[in-house]
């Protein structure tokens, strides 16, 4: 593969990356959100597989392979599946973000005030080094930070879960980017505990909305209170 050939596969699977965490930000269907993310985990593996050839580098690509399986299949599987049992029991209105705390035109705005803060932070560290990786680092900063802010506006606990899907997604990008890749075992049991971690979190979905007959956060707060 040549180096300008690698490096717009490389900017072509980072901007589709980065793309899918807006996407997630303007959709208000769960279920259409769980495809953007499945298709985010197509691109990071993308990167993942793009580094692993032009470095040549068998572990980097069985992590990358690793990755893809586990964000782009097995977590939307599941979630899924969590909101097929959400609309059998309760109807549409809970496979629905209906309202969210911050409305779409503002996330969209936020969205792009946080992939400029993502590039200025970048910047000192991209200038060490100047390679195609590096210069897209900011796209896995931009991530974090963009999963974090669905994490925190987000009313359904499931659209909560996929906030913090794209969090962990956004470090995976950075790990890939600035250090090409981390060891196979590393990456795999820290795959292993997100899936867990959402194993976890879907019971406890599924038991919230058992209970109460609903996983909006701002409902179960009145009932608290």
């Amino acid at each position: 593969m040549s180096a300008g050939l690698y490096t717009q596969l490389l900017d072509l699977a980072c901007g589709a990356f980065l793309l899918a965490a807006v996407l997630v930000l303007w959709g208000r269907e769960l279920a259409a959100i769980v495809r953007v993310f499945a298709l985010q985990g197509v691109a990071l593996a993308a990167v993942g597989l793009l580094l692993g050839a032009h470095e040549a580098r068998w572990d980097l690509i069985l992590v990358a392979l690793a990755v893809g399986v586990l964000r782009a299949g097995v977590l939307p599987y599941l979630i899924r599946r969590a909101l097929a049992v959400s609309a059998a029991d309760r109807g549409s209105d809970e496979v629905r973000e209906t309202q969210p705390l911050v409305n779409v035109a503002a996330s969209l705005l936020t969205a792009a005030l946080l992939t400029l803060l993502a590039y200025a932070v970048a910047r000192p560290l991209t200038e060490l080094n100047p390679t195609p990786a590096t210069r897209a680092l900011p796209v896995g900063l931009a991530v974090v930070l963009i999963g974090f802010f669905v994490l925190v506006t987000r009313r359904r606990a499931l659209a909560q879960v996929v906030g913090f899907l794209l969090l962990d997604n956004g470090i995976t990008a950075t790990a890939f980017l600035a250090t090409s890749g981390v060891p196979v075992i590393v990456e795999l049991g820290v795959s292993f505990d997100v899936l867990l971690a959402v194993l976890v979190l879907q019971i406890l979905t599924t038991r919230v909305r058992e209970a109460f007959g609903t996983t909006d956060i701002d409902d179960l707060r009145e009932l608290h209170d």
